[in-house]
């Protein structure tokens, strides 16, 4: 079942509870709904914690536990899934993020050279900001709900499937009927 594979990644509510980042939603973490782990709190927190991972914002955790507590879906698993997005894979996620947006808007592909000055920040923004930003909400958009369905697509296949598993190690019963006399 998914929940026993989901289990085995999370942290535990304890870890969770300590971290001085998150004390700002004080008791929230109490609510025993950001702890539960069904198929409507897995899908919410993939929704929640993909779309969070396409942010270009440094508070991504904390801001995916606002979200979580708001919509009262797994807390640790979406901000868990919002480290899809470290520091190793960020610069090539964040670049197909603009791409994507560059696509959509029909704007050229602006090159560039990185150079670390303010000067550049904000004059390479204000070239592929736009873009950037559309990419990055789309594709936001789009794992979210992949995730979404995606989960509660796997979660119910489990679950057919395990309710078939047990109807064949169940022993058949032949029904009641009437018997016949002589």
């Amino acid at each position: 079942m998914p929940r026993k594979i989901i289990k085995k990644f999370l942290p535990r509510h304890d870890v969770i509870r300590k971290q001085k980042a998150l004390a700002v939603f004080g008791n929230l973490l109490y609510d025993p709904n950001l702890w539960c782990l069904n198929r409507r709190s897995a899908s919410g927190a993939f929704a929640v914690g993909l779309f969070m991972a396409f942010v270009p914002l440094p508070s991504q955790m904390i801001m995916a536990a606002g979200l979580a507590i708001m919509f009262g879906v797994n807390l640790p698993l979406s901000i868990a899934l919002v480290w899809i997005t470290n520091p190793i894979t960020m610069p090539i996620i964040f670049y197909g993020t603009y791409k994507v947006g560059a696509w959509l808007m029909q704007t050229p592909h602006q090159a560039f050279h990185f150079e670390l000055t303010w000067e550049f920040l904000f004059h390479q923004m204000s070239q592929i900001g736009p873009p950037f930003l559309l990419g990055c909400l789309v594709c936001g958009i789009f794992f979210a709900t992949l995730g979404y369905f995606g989960v509660r697509g796997i979660w119910r296949y489990s679950v057919v499937r395990s309710w078939q598993k047990r109807r064949l190690r169940l022993p058949k019963i032949k029904p009641l009927g009437k018997k016949k006399n002589g």
